[in-house]
């Protein structure tokens, strides 16, 4: 029996803890994995010694993957492989140039999107009956199968330290960033010391933005950098935010969610308006609310109900499914000329 092949195609430092889940898995039915880092924004120094990268695009043509998985938008169509879209995120409402919702814009890219929950499939599925070119599979989250494992070794939590702690994300959209807004209340709230705070921020935020964050480290507040995300989610009891999706993955360990200028008008978030509502709609959510908490059940069973650490099985099952059913779309994606274009001078390769 010939192994299948898999591609990992990412462009960002957070999409290696989207991925890992499922090259274990993967690797335990006994596949091959390959990873390409496209562009300047992923770091390769976060690649184990285990993990083999291709460098090239003539590599990965050699290679020949069966299958390409991609936390993100676009992906090359002069590669070969299925492409299978995984997501870099959940829906978080956000709109692009056009208006419209951004997570559900369609690019000519996919022939497979494995979709987190019903709230993203149905929309997904009426695509698919529109366009006619690509498949939807309700699967979860790769990212999410080790959320809710035992939290041993989280060099993000201090049994020595009793206090509550905080984790404060952000965006990096300069209409949707609450951490320009919110320097100076978080560097009161770490001279107070009431909670532990633990700050992470999108890594395409400002680096002047960063730097005013970095420069309040404290005993009180740690400015933290990293590829992955769980940990620090599984370490805090209450996040502030803004509209960025990570607020999703957070509720989904069902812990409550002070956000910042959310349009959303969500019964599941506690939005507030104003600096000055901030500290206290911390302390209300830290009491754990009941009407806030069947609110936030209700919405995790749409956003993404699975909890049994097996959506990388389902999104390799599907990805085999239909790479071995064959291509049964009647339509062929489109040429896709200005992306594909945009794509090749990125990466540098002209040929056919």
């Amino acid at each position: 029996m010939v192994k299948k092949r898999y591609l990992m195609y990412i462009a960002q430092n957070y999409s290696y803890a989207i991925l890992r889940p499922l090259q274990a898995v993967i690797r335990a039915q006994g596949g091959e994995v390959c990873w390409f880092l496209e562009g300047k924004e992923v770091n390769s120094k976060f690649l184990k010694d285990d993990e083999q990268r291709l460098l090239s695009i003539d590599a990965i043509r050699e290679w020949k993957p069966d299958a390409v998985f991609v936390p993100a938008n676009l992906v090359p169509n002069f590669i070969p492989g299925l492409k299978v879209a995984v997501f870099h995120g959940f829906a978080a409402g956000k709109l692009n140039r056009r208006g419209r919702l951004d997570h559900f814009e369609i690019r000519g890219c996919f022939d497979l999107y494995c979709t987190q929950g019903p709230n993203t499939t149905q929309p997904f599925e009426a695509l698919a009956r529109q366009h006619g070119y690509f498949s939807v599979k309700e699967t979860g989250w790769p990212l999410l199968d080790p959320l809710f494992a035992p939290t041993e070794n989280n060099p993000y939590i201090d049994i020595a330290d009793t206090r509550k702690t905080l984790l404060m994300c952000s965006t990096f959209s300069r209409n949707l960033s609450c951490a320009p807004h919110l320097h100076s209340l978080i560097k009161q709230l770490a001279v107070k010391g009431n909670w532990r705070i633990l700050v992470q921020f999108h890594p395409k935020m400002p680096i002047e933005i960063v730097n005013q964050y970095k420069s309040i480290n404290s005993k009180n507040l740690t400015f933290i950098e990293t590829d992955n995300v769980i940990p620090l989610l599984q370490a805090a009891d209450v996040m502030l935010c803004d509209t960025s999706s990570i607020l999703e993955i957070f509720l989904l360990l069902r812990k409550p969610v002070v956000t910042f200028r959310n349009k959303t008008n969500a019964p599941h978030l506690l939005n507030v308006d104003s600096e000055t509502e901030v500290e206290s709609t911390i302390e209300f959510a830290l009491t754990h609310p009941p009407e806030l908490m069947a609110d936030i059940e209700s919405y995790c069973q749409q956003l993404h109900p699975y909890q049994d650490g097996q959506s990388s099985e389902r999104v390799l099952a599907a990805t085999n499914a239909l790479l071995d059913g064959g291509d049964k779309h009647k339509k062929s994606k489109p040429l896709n000329l200005l992306r594909m274009f945009k794509l090749r001078k990125k990466l540098g390769y002209w040929k056919c």
